[in-house]
This record gives structure tokens, sequence and C-alpha cells, in this order.
């Protein structure tokens, strides 16, 4: 069970802050890199620890809003929250903690903990063994070299600090080493900032304190993912993985479009060319951060069926393999009515203002709408302070467009006025699982009109009763030829309402969802706890 014991420093530690505001996120202890673990239910141990990567509680929708959603439905169980965030800077919490939240922590990519432990280790003399597990680990996702780098790393009696493994003439050989192995073709000022960013947080990961928890719970592979792999070799008696989007495709599709992850080689047309450059690195990076997940996860969980053969492919076994459906509160939103009469023909968007839910596309589809239906009103609903640069490139082809009496960004709103607002919803995403606004649009009788990603066919384009139109992705004249249609047609637009309300309400629901997790939780759930 090492990195599951508790040790007194830790509570001498905590003991030394007043217990903070539980509905705010409060940076501890300026000093320390890593903001140390602080118990909002102080002597009280959880049952699961639910760690997330880039989302909750500092983004608002998507993911963030599942996790309240399963902690809120969840009350017989206290949980623990690892927070994986990226970077310097302020970070606002967008959520308030339930009363079950009895522990949270962030841990802060590219940062190690102020002191390891009472032991000082010298500098590594010959680092062959470990450029040996992290380049085997990095190029094939072993999970039996990722269990020999954490072992290297987490030396019960000398554990190595992550500035050993970053900083001074130890990291700088590391990286070298790493780069002649990985690399070689690739310009090593590009790879230099590549390994930094990319190792610099697999070291976080293995040099942070482990929480005490019997089920560890990820919420995507990634960063979060290894934590919990850690948790797994450690002791861990449950793992559990529960992917929305496929984490992997997800980066990969960020790589690919990222101004700042350029390619370094010119392959020209040449066919079968084995060079890797640093976009190479990163994919392959986070394809074996997938395997080693893959592997040490008891239950590995999806929203949806074809998400499965993306995780077959990394080396999940199929025993492990189940599909649990999203679920909404629907009673929230049977209850709103269509939109009066008189009001003005509405689509909406709901989502944050970032590339992958290419808002580009839909503005361009904006254009065709309202030339095509008149006085029509255009809402996007979400954060715009994710991507500010491409929220302002939003905003100005907006103009370009000659949309500003058109369209509105509203920015973060209460999703159940928007979609009482609305009479079709869009959603024109690049990457997405089993998106939420389409089950609260759907459990309101909205029809949707969606690409092509994730679970938006099998929830949509039934056979005999459809809930709305389907397209390709990047493809403003289908997106806007299906809003049109739906505009110009109300007994087709209510008649797809009613049938993705019926769906949504037998197949979505809260309870449902809700109790294919407390399944997954109770082989482990019995763990003694303390009086509070």
């Amino acid at each position: 069970m090492r990195g599951f014991a508790k040790r007194r420093s830790t509570g001498r530690r905590l003991a030394r802050h007043r217990r903070p505001a539980r509905r705010r996120v409060r940076r501890i202890a300026e000093r320390d890199p890593v903001i140390r673990p602080f118990d909002l239910e102080p002597g009280l141990d959880a049952d699961i620890c639910v760690v997330v990567e880039g989302c909750y509680p500092h983004v608002s929708g998507g993911v963030s809003t599942w996790v309240d959603w399963l902690l809120r439905n969840s009350p017989s169980y206290r949980f623990a929250v690892t927070s994986i965030v990226p970077g310097h800077g302020e970070r606002q919490a967008r959520y308030g903690f339930p009363p079950n939240l009895v522990r949270f922590r962030e841990l802060e990519l590219g940062k190690g903990p102020a002191v390891r432990s009472r032991f000082r280790r010298r500098p590594v003399a010959d680092i062959e063994d470990l450029v040996e597990r992290l380049t085997g680990f990095l190029k094939t996702g072993s999970l039996g070299e990722f269990t020999r780098l954490e072992a290297l790393v987490n030396d019960r009696e000398r554990p190595l600090s992550f500035d050993d493994l970053m900083r001074g003439e130890t990291g700088w050989a590391l990286c070298v080493a790493t780069y002649e192995r990985l690399m070689p073709h690739t310009a090593f000022k590009d790879f230099f900032w590549a390994y930094q960013a990319l190792v610099g947080g697999l070291f976080s990961v293995l040099t942070t304190p482990l929480s005490h928890a019997r089920t560890y719970h990820t919420i995507s592979t990634g960063y979060a993912g290894l934590l919990a792999a850690r948790a797994a070799l450690n002791g861990a008696p449950n793992v559990i993985l529960t992917e929305h989007g496929i984490y992997t495709n997800e980066r990969r599709i960020e790589i690919l479009m990222s101004e700042w992850i350029g390619g370094t080689i010119d392959k020209g047309l040449a066919d079968g060319d084995g060079r890797d450059d640093v976009r190479d690195f990163w994919v392959m990076a986070f394809e074996s951060f997938a395997r080693v997940c893959y592997e040490t996860c008891s239950s590995i969980t999806t929203l949806f069926g074809d998400n499965q053969s993306m995780q077959r492919l990394l080396g999940a076994e199929d025993a492990r393999l189940q599909v649990i459906a999203n679920g909404i509160d629907v009673e929230r939103f049977v209850s709103i009515a269509q939109p009066p009469g008189d009001a003005p023909p509405t689509v909406s968007l709901i989502g944050r203002v970032v590339p992958i839910k290419d808002i580009k596309t839909f503005l361009q589809a904006s254009r065709r709408i309202a030339d095509a239906v008149g006085s029509v009103r255009i809402l996007i609903g979400g954060s715009m302070d994710e991507d500010p640069r491409y929220a302002s490139e939003c905003q100005a082809l907006s103009a370009t467009l000659g949309l500003g009496g058109i369209v509105q960004f509203l920015g973060q709103v209460d999703v159940r006025d928007l979609v009482a607002k609305t009479h079709v919803a869009v959603l024109t995403s690049l990457s997405e699982a089993q998106p939420l606004t389409v089950l609260e649009a759907g459990a309101a009788g909205r029809p949707c009109v969606t690409t092509d990603v994730g679970a938006c066919r099998e929830m949509i384009e039934v056979p005999g009763a459809p809930g709305g139109v389907v397209t390709d992705l990047l493809n403003a004249e289908q997106i806007a030829d299906a809003v049109v249609g739906l505009l110009t047609d109300e007994a087709r637009r209510l008649a797809y309402g009613r049938n993705l309300q019926e769906r949504v309400c037998r197949l979505y629901t809260s309870e449902r969802s809700a109790a294919r997790y407390h399944a997954l939780y109770e082989p482990a759930a019995t763990v003694k706890r303390r009086a509070g």
C-alpha cells in the first residue's frame, strides 16, 4: 500500500491552515508550487477519489458539469477530487462544492512538491536506467516500463524530486538522452519545449503524493489516467476510467490544429518516411499514457459503443469495457414550453467558444440561415474565457459576415433559460462524446442539428423517429440547410422535438446513469469510516 499511508507530517501541515470556505478554491501556501490538499470535512476519509484534468471546478460545462452531477447524485459516498491544472495563474471555481466532497486538491503540471521526504537524494550519477525506463515507456506505453520508472522515481528510502528529474545536470542529461533516442531528426529547440511540457507533466504526476481512497475514478486518460494508474500500482483496490470523448483523439485534433506545435521535418511526398517530429512526440506520449491507464483500470466505461473501438486499439480489454450513457434531470427541461408564437425564429448553440466546438463553421452557416429565414435570431451561449484569441476571431468573423444584428455572443448562460428561447439547437463540434446540450434540448422537445460526432447519430437519427439532422463536419452548407428546413416546417420541427424528448426521457435519465456508477463503486465502498 505504498503511497497510501497517512503521514503525520502532512497532518501537521494541514493543521496550520484554517478550514477553507466550501464555495471557493483557495491557493494555499504560495511558497509551495503544488497546492497542498485541504480538508473540507476534517476527520473524514473519502471513499472515492475523482481525478480530473483541465476542467472541474475551474471550467464550466461539459465534463465539469458531469462531475458536479456525479458528486451530487451520489450522496451516500464521500469524495475527494484531484484537479490537474496547467501552468500558473489565478483559477476561479465555477461550481460550489457539494456536502459529500470532503477533500480537494490541485496538481499543477510542470511543478513538484516542495518537500518529497525527510531524505535528500544526491543527483543521479548514472542516468542510464532512468533513460531506459522513460524512453521505453514513452515509446511503447508498456506497463512494465511505467512500473519500473515509477519505482525509480519513488524509491522508498530516497525518492527523486521533481527538480532532480527536470533541473540541473541530471535533468539536462535526461532531456538530451531522450532526444537522442526518440527524436534525433527534429530540431532540438522544438523538442526541448515539448519535453518540458510533456515530461514535466509526467514527472509532476509521478512525484505528487497520492490521496487516500479505496476507489480511484479518473475521467480521462492523459495525466489524470496516469495518476490513477499510479494509484493502482500502489495498492488502490478499485480503479475506474470513464471516457467521455477519447482523450487521445481529442489531443490529436488539437495537435494538428495547433499553430505552436509545428511540424519540424519536411517529409515531402515520401511514402513511409519513418522520421518523427514534435507532433509525433506529443501523439506518441498521449497514446502511451492511455495504454497504461487502460491496462491498470478494473473497469473502463464510455458513453457510447463506438468509442470502444478506439479504446481497443490502445489495448483496452473487452472484459473491462462497458457503456454507461449520460443522464440528466429530465424534469428540469420537460416542463419548458415552446417559444410563444410571436417570438422570432431562434437558433442556439450552447458550448464554449473554443476551436474544437468549431464556432467559425457555425457562423458561416448562420450567414446562410439569415439569408434564407427573415428575422432569425442566433444565440451562442458559452464561456469565452478559455481561448480569448479564438473568441476574438469569432467575433471578428461575425462582424465580417454582417451578422452583428443577428448573432449574439451571450457568454456563460443558464442553459434552461436559453433552451426556452430556442426553436432549433445546433452543435458543430469536431469531437464530442454524448453532449449534454443535446440531451437537455431534446428533453425540452427541441430538435437538434449536429455534426456526426460521438453519440449524436445514435441519439438523433433513429429510423422512423428522427430527433433532428446529423451533418458532416466543417460543412456550413449542410448545417444551414438542415436548420432552415426545420425552421420553415413547423410540423416537422415539433414532431422531431417530440421524438427526441421521448427518447431522452426513456433512456438518458439521471437516476439510471447514477445507479450504474454506484454499482461500480460498491465492491470497494465498504471502507471503514472514521466518525465525523
